[in-house]
């Protein structure tokens, strides 16, 4: 059996005194969507932030392709193979779309990584963006500076792509948008690190699902487990109901 892309192994992370994540383990293979479920204040974005390198854990490991991340900064995470579409898009609005997609191929990235992704076809993806290309970027829509993000993460040509509530604050056409990018994204085996709140788009685009509580997973399983799990759902969804 091939090793997984990212393990991540009895992890804790705090925040000063704050205990968050609280012995988590996590597997991706490549080439697979895995989304974490929950509500706000659970841990999902620490874990995120404990991959990227942003938060480092006191405890446990994280490994990419069977090699620890631990101790390595964000920029050296970033040059392993992982980019980060961040809560609330966080684009450079004082740059051009150009300028902010080009920064993960700049002299500045420190390692820049071939792959299938240039600006040439980010911006076949994204043809919004090529209409806005010499646009700066606190002039775009939410939705396009949502797309500039995946964009921008996209040009690192990573092996595994970390993203953190995508479709947060984007009305509900908008959401399907970025639904549909999850789709090419997963039809194009890119490997994805998913946390959301919407819980239906989730559940359409996830191989496997993790369901996050107080730094604790407490569910595991695919779309369909979760579907059946009406106890999950009650606790932790407000009885959501799937389909």
């Amino acid at each position: 059996m091939p090793e997984p892309l990212l393990t991540v192994r009895d992890v804790h992370t705090y925040y000063g005194d704050s205990y968050v994540l609280q012995g988590v383990d996590l597997t991706l293979n490549a080439g697979q969507v895995v989304a974490i479920l929950g509500r706000n204040g659970m841990g999902k974005t620490t874990l995120i932030r404990s991959v990227a390198g942003l938060t480092p854990p006191r405890q446990g490991d994280i490994l990419l392709r069977g090699e620890s991340l631990l101790g390595r900064p964000p920029y050296a995470v970033a040059q392993a193979g992982i980019a980060i579409v961040p809560q609330g898009r966080r684009i450079f609005t004082s740059l051009t779309v150009r300028e902010n997609l080009r920064l993960p191929t700049s002299r500045l990235a420190r390692g820049r990584r071939d792959g299938p992704w240039t600006l040439e076809t980010v911006l076949d993806e994204f043809p919004s963006l090529a209409e806005r290309i010499n646009h700066f970027g606190g002039s775009l829509s939410g939705g396009e500076q949502q797309m500039l993000a995946i964009g921008r993460a996209l040009m690192a040509n990573p092996d595994l792509i970390l993203m953190d509530e995508p479709s947060e604050g984007l009305a509900p056409r908008l959401v399907q948008h970025v639904e549909e990018i999850l789709r090419r994204l997963k039809q194009q085996q890119h490997s994805v690190l998913l946390v959301e709140q919407n819980l239906a788009l989730a559940l359409a685009i996830a191989d496997e699902i993790y369901v996050m509580a107080s730094g604790r997973f407490v569910f595991h399983g695919t779309s369909a487990e979760l579907a059946a799990a009406t106890d999950v759902l009650e606790q932790h969804f407000s009885g959501a109901k799937i389909g």
